[in-house]
């Protein structure tokens, strides 16, 4: 299988840019090393790294992000957690959520603060190599899948008001409550893109009904298709099949559909399929 290159003079929605994406998702998890030598090679001319640590009543330590350039796009990416950390992270409802983007509805407490310890020096880096009308694009999985929609979201409805082209999220977090959920699906329609791999659990938690997700889902079903619409008693039926083909898996197949790895894995197969 021959996998596309990055084509940086993408400005809408496609598979092959939703597989770099993801694997933009991916390069955040790396070290600042890792990350400026990984650039170049994706045809990226300037790259900035950022990472910040912070006291917080979650289990979460730091927040890492990247922002990287060419004359045609800039990419940012911001990094997950272990899916351990963020399952015992996001079932704790008892911190109250904070103002959202623009005063725009409510966000998860822990979601602002790690988002608000790099964000200044991400928009400010935007700003500067956006020099020559670039496409701009946001991205991560896990927790990092949560502060690129809120980065994207800060980026428009506060200042300087740039709409991303897209935000491509993997194994999100809900995020946000109804209201911020409604003014974001209504300025992103058609920019924002919600992977969701089968039974992955990470997408089911905060619980419901005090947060909930933006639009544009996209489902990875237990065979690797992907879907655009999923009625729920295919959903379910398709939920049970991902679970029953990893009954003896030394994980359960919740947390193991939820790594990258196998997004990106449902993405090559899926390209596989139309190339």
């Amino acid at each position: 299988m021959t996998i596309p290159a990055l084509d940086h003079s993408t400005t809408g929605y496609c598979l092959p840019h939703a597989y770099w994406m993801a694997r933009a998702a991916g390069l955040a998890a790396l070290d600042r090393a890792d990350i400026e030598a990984q650039a170049p090679a994706w045809g990226f001319g300037e790259v900035r790294y950022f990472e910040s640590t912070h006291k917080m009543p979650f289990p979460i330590e730091d927040t890492q992000a990247y922002v990287m350039a060419s004359d045609r796009m800039i990419v940012t990416g911001f990094r997950g957690t272990e899916v351990e950390k963020i399952r015992d992270w996001l079932t704790d409802v008892d911190t109250p959520p904070v103002p959202g983007p623009g005063n725009r509805g409510f966000v998860h407490y822990g979601f602002h603060q790690a988002l608000e310890s790099v964000y200044p020096e991400v928009r400010d880096t935007i700003l500067e190599l956006r020099d020559n009308g670039q496409s701009v694009w946001f991205t991560g999985h896990s927790l990092g899948a949560a502060l690129a929609m809120l980065a994207g979201a800060r980026m428009y409805f506060e200042e300087p008001h740039l709409l991303a082209d897209g935000v491509y999220t993997f194994g999100q977090p809900r995020t946000c409550e109804r209201l911020l959920a409604a003014a974001h699906n209504k300025a992103f329609a058609e920019r924002c893109y919600r992977f969701v791999n089968n039974n992955d659990i990470v997408p089911h938690l905060p619980p419901e009904p005090a947060y909930t997700h933006v639009e544009a889902l996209r489902y990875f079903d237990a065979d690797g298709g992907l879907h655009t619409v999923m009625p729920l008693i295919a959903t379910v039926r398709d939920r049970v099949k991902g679970v029953g083909e990893d009954l003896f898996a030394p994980e359960t197949d919740a947390i193991k559909d939820h790594h990258l790895l196998n997004y990106v894995a449902a993405f090559e197969r899926n390209l596989a399929r139309t190339g």
